[in-house]
């Protein structure tokens, strides 16, 4: 089959002909790949930043992203049958530590990730464990069924507290960024504020539904944001940038007493940040995020798509053939792009 992958360490990747999976274990299925989606994580690995050279183990397929069909199942899978239209929460979840026996599977202490820990999702087919695939809703495009990963990601985000009539701001108008647009204003938000410095970016955010775009380059966004709240700040920050001086502006526009959300990650970098004034003396909440709530946040990804009250038509900007996977990660690497989903087969 063909696969695109790392074969060794450095920048680049290679697609090539690999043997397919076969013989599932008894926990084990088999999914002919429909789609598979671009990732950030992906253009690491690409690249070969610092942490792809400390994590991958070449050769190794990579990506996670993907939507396909059940073609082989072992003996043991249940609630799974050949034919079956899934997509794949890519953290590998044990089942048996503490975490995962107390609903916090995607923060499992002994976590393997798809494409990263093990071989991936940029193939023809893909062998992985039964428990970690979701049955997707047949109204569902795989375009959008490939994208339910990293849309979860935004649902885990926006989700953490109650929306109704809040004022939000969103630091970041990458594909996740902009899904979270989506998903605020479908949880009730009243105002919609979305930080950004492309202006591929910023058009995007505006697409999907910003009501204010702001370009910290070019205005001071914490003053921007207390004239547009009658000098209150906002009431929720969701940060997906990973950067620092985001984190930090987002927090000084934040309400006293508002929560915020962080999604975006800080390679190679020790982020410092005044905790007395922008955290405890705000009396704010803080929370991590990471991954998503399985199978919770699925269900309700599956459930906005087939309701169509997401449309991620304004997200998902580029589908390319699977052979011209360069064209995509181009696009990605310049930020040129929404989501970039890549057809491997129909």
């Amino acid at each position: 089959m063909k696969a695109i992958l790392k074969d060794k360490p450095g920048e680049g990747l290679v697609m090539k002909e690999v043997p397919e999976p076969t013989n599932p274990a008894p926990d084990e299925v088999i999914v002919k790949i429909k789609r598979v989606s671009i990732c950030g994580t992906d253009v690491h690995i690409y690249k070969w930043d610092e942490w792809s050279a400390s994590r991958i183990k070449p050769p190794m397929i990579i990506g996670h992203e993907f939507a396909g069909t059940v073609v082989e199942k072992g003996d043991m899978v249940e609630g799974l049958e050949v034919g079956d239209y899934v997509a794949a929460e890519s953290h590998i979840f044990c089942g048996h530590c503490y975490q995962c026996r107390t609903g916090r599977a995607h923060i499992c202490q002994n976590l393997k990730i798809l494409g990263v820990d093990v071989d991936g999702a940029y193939a023809e087919y893909i062998k992985v464990p039964a428990r970690i695939l979701w049955k997707v809703s047949p109204e569902i495009d795989p375009e959008y069924a490939s994208v339910m990963e990293p849309f979860g990601n935004a649902i885990h985000t926006v989700t953490v507290e109650d929306l109704t009539g809040k004022t939000v701001l969103i630091t970041g108008a990458g594909p996740i960024g902009v899904m979270g647009i989506q998903v605020a204003r479908a949880e009730g938000a009243s105002l919609i504020v979305v930080s950004e410095v492309k202006p591929y970016r910023i058009e995007l955010a505006k697409k999907n539904g910003a009501d204010v775009v702001i370009n910290p380059m070019e205005r001071d966004l914490v003053e921007e944001i207390m004239k547009l709240t009658g000098g209150e700040g906002v009431d929720a920050f969701f940060e997906m940038s990973g950067n620092t001086n985001a984190l930090r502006q987002g927090l000084e526009a934040l309400t006293p007493g508002g929560f915020a959300s962080i999604l975006g990650v800080y390679p190679g970098e020790a982020v410092t940040l005044d905790i007395n004034n922008l955290v405890t003396f705000k009396g704010i909440k803080l929370y991590g995020i990471t991954g998503r709530k399985i199978f919770e946040t699925w269900r309700i990804a599956d459930q906005l798509l087939k309701s169509k009250r997401v449309d991620l038509s304004k997200v998902v900007t580029h589908v390319f053939p699977f052979e011209d996977w360069m064209k995509g990660f181009e696009l990605m690497i310049k930020g040129e792009s929404g989501k970039v989903v890549l057809k491997v087969s129909d």
